[in-house]
């Protein structure tokens, strides 16, 4: 009788239990806040900062805004941004993608104004997915170089525009933010005006820009500032054994397209730069068919032959917007198949 009793009410208690609501799980809440770090008469940059909100972890955040009439987003870093007229989603990168309870990702904007407060209006952050959304299969290109490369290397924009343009998907990378180019674009780049491709090597500066942005396709165009300093051949090339070993350290499956890199007008420039560049540039076949392999192929793009430094560039060094047409031109040859 008393083990009836026992099964009875504990039959009971389980059928409490089963008819018993299960709350529901917290949805997950998040944050975004916009400052302006630098403004002036035509153009700003801002930080904006996604905070995970909720009780637990998420992987990929989403944040959307749109700016007042004469305002725009023209580029940003540490984010994938698409535009749709005046609105600007941006996505987590790869390595920011995770954010633990309280825990904030922080992206740059750059942009234009014709003036009035600057405003990220109905500025939101959601979370739901990885953040890459359409980006899961994008090229990563890191463009990296010196000024050619960086001030303002608008060869970029119009390399982007022109991929994008024949239906690629690309997704330009790095820790420096694009540059005014008269329209908005992917702008992200390792293009460091006055760098010295053998001073990058010895300093290990690639590996953390590699971390930072998780490139699997790298443009190079580097060695002009050492060609300036009379840096050897010999020695420029083994800075990019340097930083093609750090490369395939980070993806044993990079691909790497390396240039011959543009002129020097003698000139203007200094009285052996011309030759030097040359001679530079007649060792990098050779140096590229020593190290490509079929996992991590390296690509010589030519883009000394048919550049004129008089219509080419401005000041006999960096390129005019000739110049960087011919640039884009070359490495879209190289890129699109």
């Amino acid at each position: 009788m008393l083990r009836t009793l026992l099964n009875t009410a504990l039959a009971a208690v389980l059928a409490a239990a089963a008819l018993a609501p299960v709350p529901a799980a917290a949805a997950p809440t998040c944050a975004a806040q916009a400052a302006v770090t630098s403004s002036w008469g035509s153009g700003f940059t801002a930080s904006i900062t996604v905070t995970n909100t909720g009780d637990d972890p998420v992987s990929g955040w989403s944040a959307t805004w749109t700016h007042p009439a004469g305002q725009a987003t023209t580029a940003g870093w540490n984010a994938d941004f698409e535009h749709d007229g005046g609105a600007v989603t941006a996505r987590n990168v790869a390595w920011n993608a995770d954010l633990a309870p309280g825990a904030s990702a922080e992206f740059g904007v750059q942009g234009t104004t014709a003036g009035g407060e600057i405003d990220f209006t109905g500025l939101t952050c959601s979370f739901g997915d990885d953040g890459n959304g359409e980006e899961e299969d994008a090229v990563r290109i890191m463009p990296l170089g010196d000024s050619i490369t960086g001030s303002p290397g608008c060869w970029r924009a119009l390399l982007w525009k022109d991929l994008v343009d024949a239906g690629r998907e690309v997704d330009f990378v790095g820790t420096l933010p694009g540059d005014g180019c008269g329209f908005a674009y992917d702008g992200e780049h390792e293009g460091h005006g006055g760098y010295l491709v053998t001073e990058v090597a010895a300093q290990g500066l690639l590996t953390g820009w590699l971390a930072q942005s998780d490139p699997d396709t790298v443009l190079v165009h580097f060695g002009t500032n050492d060609v300036w300093n009379q840096i050897p051949t010999a020695d420029i090339l083994a800075a990019y054994d340097t930083l093609l070993a750090q490369m395939r350290a980070h993806d044993p499956r990079m691909r790497v397209l390396v240039a011959q890199i543009i002129p020097m007008d003698s000139e203007r420039s200094c009285a052996t730069c011309g030759q030097r560049v040359q001679d530079l540039n007649a060792a990098i076949p050779a140096w590229a068919a020593a190290n490509t392999t079929a996992d991590s192929p390296v690509t010589v793009v030519d883009q000394w032959t048919g550049f004129d430094t008089d219509e080419d560039t401005y000041d006999g060094v960096h390129p005019s917007a000739s110049g960087d047409r011919k640039i884009a031109d070359r490495w879209f040859a190289a890129l699109a198949p």
